[in-house]
């Protein structure tokens, strides 16, 4: 999966221009009810404005609340203004590059094309381990060795299940490989579980929801 699928484009996003007053950004923060805008000159990206690090720049501004309003530029509290997606980035690089931030630009070049929100993070993370559908979680480890994978899928396919989702992940140990598998329910289970055993697939967990 791309940025580009997952998204929210520029005609659908809150953004402020960069000459805009601080006290009229953090009104619409507030109205919005959103911690943080892209800032932009134009259509080129200029970077975040996000209000809890506006607040802690008052904080150690010195500053009362309406001098400070009124002699900050935008340009002196945005940030992350290097830190971007493109179109055609993998989307699980969002999740290194979004760290503890609410959102991140989508960029080509120093146009601004939209965002990636943490919430649209979790979504798809949640997608991918089939929490939206009902079915059967199985997780379960494997040697880490070639062909594991292709043997799993021929089991699946040998005892009719249908994958809901399939995620792996490396163990501590690198010798074996953690599985986590969703199938929809079906009279097959045991047989198919019992099948995995015998093939050497180590069951750890199982949980219908």
């Amino acid at each position: 999966m791309f940025v580009r699928s997952v998204m929210i484009p520029k005609k659908k996003c809150v953004t402020v221009q960069i000459g805009e007053p601080l006290s009229k950004v953090l009104e619409l923060l507030r109205r919005e009810d959103i911690d943080a805008l892209p800032v932009l000159d134009g259509n080129r990206y200029c970077g975040i404005v996000n209000q809890y690090l506006t607040y802690e720049a008052y904080f150690h501004s010195g500053k009362d609340k309406q001098a400070y309003l009124e002699e900050t530029p935008l340009s002196d509290i945005i940030i992350r203004k290097d830190i971007t997606l493109s179109l055609d980035d993998v989307f699980e690089k969002s999740f290194l590059e979004i760290s503890d931030f609410p959102i991140i630009a989508v960029t080509e070049g120093d146009e601004f094309l939209g965002i990636i929100t943490r919430p649209d993070i979790v979504k798809t993370i949640k997608s991918a381990f089939g929490m939206e559908r009902s079915g059967v979680r199985i997780t379960f480890t494997s040697v880490e060795t070639e062909g594991r994978i292709a043997r799993l899928g021929e089991l699946l396919n040998k005892h009719h299940e249908s994958v809901i989702s399939l995620v792996t992940f490396d163990e501590t140990d690198k010798l074996l490989r953690r599985i986590v598998l969703k199938i929809e329910k079906s009279g097959n289970l045991d047989q198919f579980l019992n099948h995995l055993e015998k093939t050497g697939f180590r069951v750890l967990h199982i949980n219908e929801d």
